[in-house]
Order: C-alpha cells, then structure tokens, then sequence
C-alpha cells in the first residue's frame, strides 16, 4: 500500500487515477474541486461540509441518517412541474416528455441568440461553453438513437463531443478546439432530434418493452443489447439536465455582458 502521511499535496492534480479502496483520514480537501468521479459506496465520518456545491446522480446517500436522494428529487420536481415528465411510462408519456424537451429547448436557444455569439464559446465556472453543450447533445443522441437502437455502428460528426471523462476510443469525434458557429450546431442538432422524433412517434407498447441488437465495433454506447426504454430514458436525462446547466451559465453570461 502506497502511503502519504502529513504530505503537502495542496494544488496537486489527479487525473485518471485509481482511488478505490483509499483510506483518508484528517485529510484536508478544502476548496478541492472534483470532476467526474465515482463516489460509489464511500464512507464519510467526521465530515465538515460547509458550502458544498454537488450536482450529480444521488441515490441511496444518507447524511446523519437520512437518504436525502428522495428529499431532492421532491424538491426538484416542486421547483420544475415539467421534470416528473421525464420519467415516463408509455408511448405517449415519452412523447409527451420530448414535446416539453423541444419547447423548452427552443425558449433556452432563443435566450442564448441575445448573446454576442463569442460568449456562447466561453466557458463558465470550468463547464462546457453553451455550443459544447449542444454538440454533447448531438453525441448522445447519436449514440443512444442511433448506435444503440437503430443500429449504426458510427453515427457522429465530427463536431460531436462525448463527455470530457470518456477514454479515447477510435472512431470516436473528440474536437474540443472546433468553434463553429450557433447555427451550424444547431442544424446538426434538429437533425440528429428529428431522429428521435421519428423513434419515439413510432413507439408502441412491445417496442418500448423490447432490447436493441448488439452493434459491433468500437464507441459508445459499449457494443451490448441494452433495454430500448433504457436508451430512451438516458436521452431525456441529458436533454434535461444539461438545459438547466446551460440555463444556470447564461444566467451568468448575461450578467457578465450587463
């Protein structure tokens, strides 16, 4: 075992590292900052969380005994009454749920063409920039609609963007120096939306309920049959939360642009 006793690791960066089954104690992490991590069954005693900023998937977390996933959830859909939406049961639940996603998505852009279009390129607080976040959109779409469902082994253009943690994989479009233009990304977008547009209009009970067929060759999603509901419902969560990031940063950029 690979020991640090009182080392001055301040301002130290980890990336890519194996963790697991690490033991800290009377470690400070103050004004830490973590990225992608999988916090997946840690133990926490004796913690100090003052001014935590956490935005992530919670489930089954207790705090002093309390899961506070359910607490969350019911907050989250007390504040958004559209959010319950995302989490459909039939045909038409799910096309209910992308009718909201494209209204409320066309309201967001809209917000953003106010902007000079070199703020839509910046990033804020170390985030996608507002055009990355739309081309991260197109990837997973691409790759729960169109690699998993209907069976393309490559569906990206090269101004997809898979998330920053994804390994390099061949085939793969990963072009975080590309600027192109609102417009350009945005008829990529109503593209690869109309795709789903047209697998979800033609939703039935059984086809809901069914399993894709493996595709072989490399990407993502890894080339295994996985539930069509499954597939779905990943889209709507990506559709949803990164709009309430974008709309969190064009908060800022339109304070900066004030």
């Amino acid at each position: 075992m690979t020991e640090f006793v009182r080392a001055d690791l301040r301002d130290s960066r980890f990336e890519r590292v194996d963790l697991s089954g690490a033991r800290l104690r009377a470690v400070d992490l103050t004004g830490a900052q973590l990225r992608g991590v999988d916090l997946s069954g840690v133990v926490m005693r004796g913690a100090l969380l003052l001014g935590v900023d956490i935005y992530g998937e919670i489930e089954n977390v207790t705090i002093n005994g309390v899961d506070i996933g359910p607490l969350v959830n019911a907050e989250l859909d007390r504040r958004y009454p559209d959010r319950a939406k995302m989490r459909p049961e039939d045909p038409a639940g799910f096309r209910e749920a992308w009718d909201v996603l494209e209204r409320l998505w066309d309201e967001t852009v809209e917000r953003a063409r106010g902007l000079p279009p070199e703020l839509l390129h910046e990033s804020v607080g170390g985030e996608w920039s507002f055009i990355e976040t739309l081309r991260h959109l197109v990837f997973a779409t691409e790759s729960w609609v169109r690699r998993a469902i209907l069976g393309d082994p490559s569906p990206w253009d090269p101004l997809s963007l898979p998330w920053d943690e994804m390994p390099d994989t061949r085939g793969v479009p990963r072009d975080r120096e590309a600027r192109p233009s609102l417009d350009a990304v945005l008829e990529l977008r109503r593209d690869r939306m109309s795709t789903v547009r047209q697998v979800i209009e033609g939703l039935t009970d059984a086809s809901l309920d069914g399993h894709t067929e493996a595709v072989e060759g490399p990407g993502w999603p890894e080339p295994r049959s996985y539930p069509v509901r499954e597939c779905l419902l990943t889209v709507l969560n990506e559709e949803w939360e990164h709009r309430l990031y974008a709309e969190r940063d064009l908060d800022a950029l339109e304070a900066r642009n004030a």
